[in-house]
């Protein structure tokens, strides 16, 4: 499968904002964006002036980034936002939030959606006592998402969980860190959802 394997540093400076893809780092004072604010490479620090298509493919970018996604699989995700009933910009950041490997990042079980997205791949986590492996996997109400029993003894989780404070449990999630355990209350509405992101831009790009 297809997967980004350059700096994820040059990401969040490319798009001038946190994309929260490497961790703890990102909260600390060594964050590439705190550090150099400006984008990489070479004309990093000139001007940059961009077009309303420029700005709607960085919206688009930003998202796809945050999310760890690539192009066709984001664009499978808008396609199904745009069938259902509402409005299809906030669909959209709602199936993205919904996804496993989100909803594992969300709880604290993981410390970035690149980490969930290996604690899932290797088959640590059940979601309503059945072991999942498919990070896209979108959760549901009343679903429970907890770890193995064996899994429950991995370093990088307790840590994660110890770091939970800082980040803060989503209303529409709940969590049981001494079962290692979680529970989808409700599905996510657009203001839980609190990441600097402009859906609409996204939507008129595709259109």
């Amino acid at each position: 499968m297809a997967r980004y394997t350059g700096s994820v540093c040059r990401l969040c400076r490319r798009e001038a904002t946190k994309l929260f893809l490497k961790g703890d780092r990102c909260f600390s004072e060594k964050c590439a964006v705190v550090r150099r604010n400006y984008p990489p490479g070479q004309h990093g620090q000139g001007r940059t002036r961009f077009s309303d298509y420029g700005m709607q493919l960085r919206e688009k970018q930003k998202v796809k980034r945050m999310y760890g996604l690539l192009e066709k699989q984001f664009r499978s995700t808008f396609d199904r936002a745009v069938r259902m009933k509402g409005r299809a910009g906030e669909n959209l950041l709602i199936l993205l939030e919904q996804r496993l490997d989100n909803v594992v990042y969300r709880m604290g079980f993981a410390t970035s959606r690149a980490e969930a997205r290996q604690l899932v791949r290797h088959g640590h986590l059940l979601v309503n006592g059945r072991k999942a492996g498919t990070p896209s996997m979108v959760v549901h109400p009343g679903w429970k998402v907890g770890l193995r029993e064996k899994s429950k003894k991995v370093e990088r989780v307790s840590a994660a969980l110890e770091t939970l404070e800082g980040r803060s449990v989503p209303q529409w999630l709940e969590i049981d860190k001494e079962a290692f355990e979680g529970t989808v209350k409700q599905a996510p509405v657009r203001e839980d959802i609190t990441l600097p992101i402009e859906e609409q831009l996204i939507v008129e790009l595709y259109s």
